[in-house]
């Protein structure tokens, strides 16, 4: 058998592209053909300058550039890439000759980009980060991509005024989508990004009709945040040694009765349902979300360490992100699965005066969310301005330049 160590550039491109496509089937997707192969035509190597060959296709994120703590930009994960390119072809019906401006630069989703556009399509990557701009232009000259157009830029902004593309795509996190964004596309053209709504991030292929856009599907993902004017600081409260509460929409939580809240005695609740492992939970938490604000309280984030995990302290639904609400000295959040022969069921801890109701009122949601069929959400993107008469039925979501509606239809009996 060939080790990592001694297989070929072709050969690790090739075993991506085999793990790339049981990642896909694994989560009920499929790797388009045309994404595939040019996966397997573009060497990522070239665009990881300075590391080893094997680590080039890894299926995460490298090539890591820090300020301080924070990392500014990274070569994003073979998976990410994937996905949000077969969003992309899928949302317009495939991607030749289409006209593509990529935003968050590094080369190589870019030389990806160009191959899928083909001979008559284009390519524009921008960054804002001069740094990041100087390698990806290497790198695209290294592996032969001269074709595509590079520029140095803040993207809030217009790229190449009266410029319309087909496609946009976002390779940061943002908060917010700026006018540029949707007035740069062609009237029904897609915009993929990475957009961060109650502080939960998905990627979302969102088709543009007229001053709106309107979502075609949606992933999760994760990515190093929107620089530049469109930045937006993410607040968090400590809670615990290793537990955080993330606040990304002007939350304001009163911090004077959070000392000692997870000391408390832990209340629980369960659904009492079987689910399969592909049940989509991304979708539950903007469910719980768009339904805890409405609520007294505050819904915010839990973050936490693996050392709180593993002391039993918390036991969230997932470390890097658990829907949870915090009201009146208690704290409830979605925990853990319980499985079992590969199933599992949803619950709720909660600790604190009113722990037993307010996982019960957790619950409560969860339990909606699977008698409607376990729906994914759709996203209407409208200008800031836009009346609530003219808004969709939905949750709304307020931003600097738009306006957000999460909206959901029970996939069981056609209701909203």
């Amino acid at each position: 058998m060939t080790s990592v160590d001694t297989m070929s550039s072709e050969d690790l491109r090739h075993k991506m592209v085999a793990d790339l496509a049981a990642d896909h089937a694994a989560k009920g997707l499929a790797l388009r053909p045309e994404v595939e192969a040019a996966l397997r035509a573009v060497p990522r190597e070239l665009f990881t300058p300075g590391l080893p060959l094997e680590q080039a296709y890894e299926n995460e994120a490298v090539l890591k550039k820090r300020r301080g703590e924070e990392v500014v930009s990274s070569v994003s994960a073979p998976f990410l890439i994937a996905e949000m390119l077969g969003q992309a072809a899928d949302a317009l019906g495939g991607l030749e000759g289409r006209h593509a401006l990529e935003v968050g630069s590094g080369g190589y989703n870019a030389s990806l980009l160009r191959e899928l556009v083909g001979p008559s399509g284009s390519v524009t990557t921008v960054d804002i980060d001069p740094e990041v701009i100087d390698r990806a232009t290497a790198c695209l000259a290294a592996a032969g991509y001269d074709d595509v157009t590079v520029i140095c830029a803040d993207a809030e902004h217009p790229i190449a005024p009266g410029r319309h593309y087909d496609l946009i795509v976002i390779t940061a996190g943002a908060w917010d989508i700026p006018p540029a964004w949707r007035e740069q596309l062609t009237d029904g053209g897609v915009l993929v990004v990475p957009l961060r709504t109650f502080g939960i991030t998905k990627s979302w292929a969102l088709r543009r009709q007229g001053d709106r856009l309107v979502s075609e599907s949606s992933r999760q993902c994760g990515f190093v945040s929107v620089q530049g004017d469109g930045a937006q600081q993410v607040r968090y409260v400590d809670i615990a040694d290793g537990v955080h509460l993330r606040m990304d929409e002007g939350q304001q939580v009163d911090t004077a009765g959070l000392d000692g809240l997870l000391a408390q005695p832990r209340e629980e609740a369960w659904v009492g349902v079987s689910l399969p492992p592909r049940t989509a939970l991304i979708n539950l938490n903007l469910w719980l979300a768009t339904r805890l604000t409405r609520e007294a309280g505050q819904f915010v984030v839990l973050t936490a360490q693996r050392t709180a995990i593993d002391s039993g302290l918390v036991a969230p639904s997932w470390q890097f992100g658990t829907p949870a609400t915090l009201h009146d000295g208690t704290l409830a959040y979605r925990s853990a699965l319980r499985w079992t022969d590969r199933r599992f069921d949803l619950g709720a801890y909660a600790h604190g005066t009113e722990a037993a109701a307010a996982a019960g009122r957790m619950v409560e949601h969860m339990r909606a969310w699977v008698d409607a069929g376990c729906p994914p959400p759709v996203l209407h993107v409208l200008p800031a301005r836009t009346p609530d008469g003219n808004l969709p039925a939905g949750a709304v979501l307020d931003k600097r330049h738009s306006r957000l509606v999460l909206a959901f239809t029970s996939q069981e009996k056609g209701t909203p």
